[in-house]
């Protein structure tokens, strides 16, 4: 049953479809702050669950590949089959020299099973030249 779910979903991923199950979470925009970095993620929770909190452990990377900071985005509320937008300013990090943003693990997933959560989340860009990882 297992490799027929994981046969399923690389169908899917070469397929170039989205996972039924998935939880998006795109980085939408930067804008930079005095002094800090907002950014900004557009989550698509397209689980069956609804997620009352979720925080999401980052790395940012700088364009030369150096590690700049750890983090912890706390994405709140993420009600299944819903999309919301939530921004965060980091500080002490130039908009300008962010390169990289690693999605490094899930501190909480509350109202759903932590490992769905992990297996669901679907990194994403919208901001050319930045990656967002997972």
């Amino acid at each position: 049953m297992i490799r027929l779910t994981f046969a399923a979903v690389a169908c899917a991923i070469a397929a170039g479809g989205a996972q039924a199950q998935d939880l998006q979470i795109s980085l939408n925009t930067l804008d930079p702050q005095p002094e800090a970095c907002r950014l900004t993620f557009v989550a698509d929770n397209g689980t069956d669950a609804d997620i009352t909190r979720l925080v999401l452990e980052a790395v940012l990377f700088t364009k030369a590949g150096q590690v700049a900071q750890f983090t912890l985005f706390d994405f709140a509320a993420l009600p299944s089959g819903r999309q919301r937008v939530r921004q965060f300013d980091v500080a002490g990090l130039a908009c300008d020299d962010l390169g990289q943003v690693l999605l490094n693990g899930v501190t909480a997933c509350d109202g759903a099973d932590p490992a769905a959560c992990v297996a669901a989340l679907t990194p994403a860009s919208a901001v050319e030249g930045i990656e967002v990882a997972g």
